[in-house]
């Protein structure tokens, strides 16, 4: 049997992580690791026109399938491209291994052509960031990069220059089992004790949920119903637990709707279950708070905590459950869930007061369409910016959709890559791209990746012709918008040079059957809607502290801003309050 290079060693550790695709641009250092791949057949090299779009599509791809992914860049310029989809997939948790190929390893050092130093600038997006700057390291290094991402739930970069990718591998080295999965951790007796205790004691108990709720749906309904407590959710919180919970007072925060900000607020016991929601000035100062988080690092950054406990969210409350008072008393859930139903009624208007006539089309109206004609179990990714808003407001999570964005480092043009590492784990499940025109321009070129391999990716594309986002920030300091008008082409006719479907849409009649046609549609897809530039909403609590800055004066967004199907489900919700 032939001697293995440290390329076809790193390869097959990858593989027997369970990478399935490595997703990058090839160039002269990762070439030997590329050419590897190329004689793998059970690793696939994804080419993307731009390495950030690599970076997004591994991170999208690990959170949908929680697996680890891979992404790689050449040397110098190519590996810092990757470095903003990085810092996305780090703070997404989703477990991603970047290789940072180099220069020559006599070179470093000496202002070599191309020459960065990636062991640091990767040192912030990164659980692990390592060079092999001599073959004896494999495969123990690279192993190690493997269990960082999948234990911690990040990303982990590995740095090796061209020519040690091209030497032998180690004879004799050790190869031992990889940690593929995560295991659950459930806190111990003395927090659950003192967690109950809380509860007892507790007359109005709310529960905030995030991302940290994924898989515990079932235990935390029965925990509501136990403690009567109204469930607001944040935005990443949103797919996981919004469904089928007839307990629902909405979202808190920027994009926020209904009565979870009062709920939150209205409390004596606030319970964060699985969130590390950023916005501190939503959150109450003068309730007691429990935070329950898997990671440690998370608990009491946020918010000042009268316990903090450290565990999965599904395990804490299997744990605690059956040890806690069932209680009786309805009046605080019952008002929390009047006055959701109340603030959503106010909105609901927005989306279908004269749509039909309505030119240019109003972008509510066209979310609360996609969200009608989607499969049930679409992916949707979601660009930041206004589509953050139409995605938090007007998609319909039911347990088996799934929504990715950018909703914790919040960069722009994430939609369409993201919508390239979706596709490729299935090509037979729908996959939505709501992009803005912003973001999707910035990525553009790597709709031809959609294309080259044929991936039925849907792109809805709300063009407005403007920065909307930004323009909001401005309004909101008292500045005249400056810099946020974009000149656009027709990109449905860029779509059909490119060899995709594309449509525009400019009027709303049109917009259900176009959307029908582009699903339809066996291959790539692009439907150019033009929306309003100023459909704009307001959350349902704001104070001038909440519009300081940049992120916090996006609390200011959606004018009118409606909320789809949430309405009828408030309105079942309040059809099930016992009446006197």
């Amino acid at each position: 049997m032939a001697k293995q290079n440290v390329s076809e060693q790193f390869v097959d550790i990858l593989v027997r992580a369970g990478v399935k695709r490595m997703y990058g641009v090839v160039g002269d250092s990762l070439n030997p690791v590329v050419d590897a791949i190329r004689r793998n057949s059970a690793i696939d090299w994804i080419q993307v026109r731009h390495e950030e779009t690599a970076a997004f599509a591994a991170g999208a791809e690990a959170q949908i399938t929680g697996s680890l992914a891979a992404c790689a860049g050449s040397c110098g310029p190519g590996n810092l491209h990757l470095i903003n989809g990085l810092y996305d997939a780090h703070r997404s948790m989703a477990p991603v291994l970047a290789l940072a190929s180099h220069i020559p390893s006599s070179e470093i050092g000496l202002g070599y052509f191309q020459e960065t130093h990636p062991e640091l600038l990767f040192r912030e997006c990164s659980h692990y960031n390592e060079m092999i700057s001599n073959p004896q390291q494999m495969p123990r290094l690279l192993q190690t990069a493997v269990q960082h991402a999948i234990g911690r739930g990040g990303v982990s970069v590995v740095t090796m220059p061209g020519d040690i990718a091209s030497q032998p591998a180690p004879e004799k080295s050790i190869e031992h089992a990889l940690v593929t999965s995560r295991p659950t951790v459930r806190p111990g007796d003395e927090e659950i004790e003192k967690l109950r205790r809380m509860v007892d004691e507790a007359k109005r108990v709310t529960l905030f949920c995030g991302s940290g709720t994924a898989g515990a749906h079932a235990e935390v309904m029965e925990f509501a119903e136990r403690v009567k407590a109204p469930v607001g959710h944040a935005l990443r919180g949103k797919e996981w637990i919004q469904y089928d919970n007839p307990y629902d007072v909405g979202m808190s925060g920027l994009l926020g709707y209904g009565a979870a900000y009062e709920a939150t607020n209205e409390c004596d016991l606030l319970i964060l279950l699985g969130t590390d929601f950023p916005y501190n000035a939503f959150l109450p100062t003068d309730v007691k708070i429990v935070q329950v988080d898997v990671r440690p690092e998370h608990l009491g950054r946020r918010s000042k905590l009268d316990l903090a406990v450290w565990g999965d969210v599904r395990e804490t409350l299997r744990c605690l459950t059956p040890r806690v008072q069932a209680k009786s008393d309805r009046k605080f859930l019952d008002r929390m869930l009047k006055k959701h139903a109340d603030a959503l009624e106010g909105v609901v208007k927005a989306y279908t007061r004269k749509v039909e006539k309505h030119i240019p089309i109003h972008p509510e109206y066209v979310a609360s369409v996609l969200d009608d004609l989607a499969d049930d179990d679409a992916v949707f990714t979601v660009d930041t910016g206004m589509c953050n808003v139409w995605a938090a407001r007007y998609l319909s999570p039911n347990g088996k959709r799934r929504v990715i964005g950018s909703f914790s480092h919040g960069s722009m043009a994430n939609a369409l890559p993201q919508a390239i590492g979706a596709q490729f784990i299935d090509r037979n499940r729908q996959v939505v791209s709501m992009s803005g025109d912003g973001g999707f321009t910035m990525l553009m070129g790597d709709f031809l990746t959609l294309v080259q391999y044929d991936l039925p990716v849907k792109v809805v594309l709300f063009n407005n012709s403007s920065l909307s986002m930004v323009e909001l920030e401005m309004l909101v300091a008292g500045l005249p918008s400056f810099g946020t008008t974009n000149k656009n082409p027709d990109f449905a006719a860029i779509a059909r040079a490119a060899g995709a479907y594309g449509v525009r849409v400019e009027k709303p009649k049109q917009l259900e059957g176009a959307l029908k046609d582009a699903f339809k549609h066996k291959g790539p897809a692009l439907v150019d809607v033009v929306t309003d530039p100023n459909a704009l909403s307001i959350p349902p609590k704001i104070s001038a502290e909440m519009v300081t800055g940049f992120a916090l004066s996006a609390s200011k967004i959606v004018l009118d801003g409606g909320v789809g199907r949430m309405v009828q489900m408030a309105r079942s919700n309040l059809r099930n309050v016992p009446r006197p």
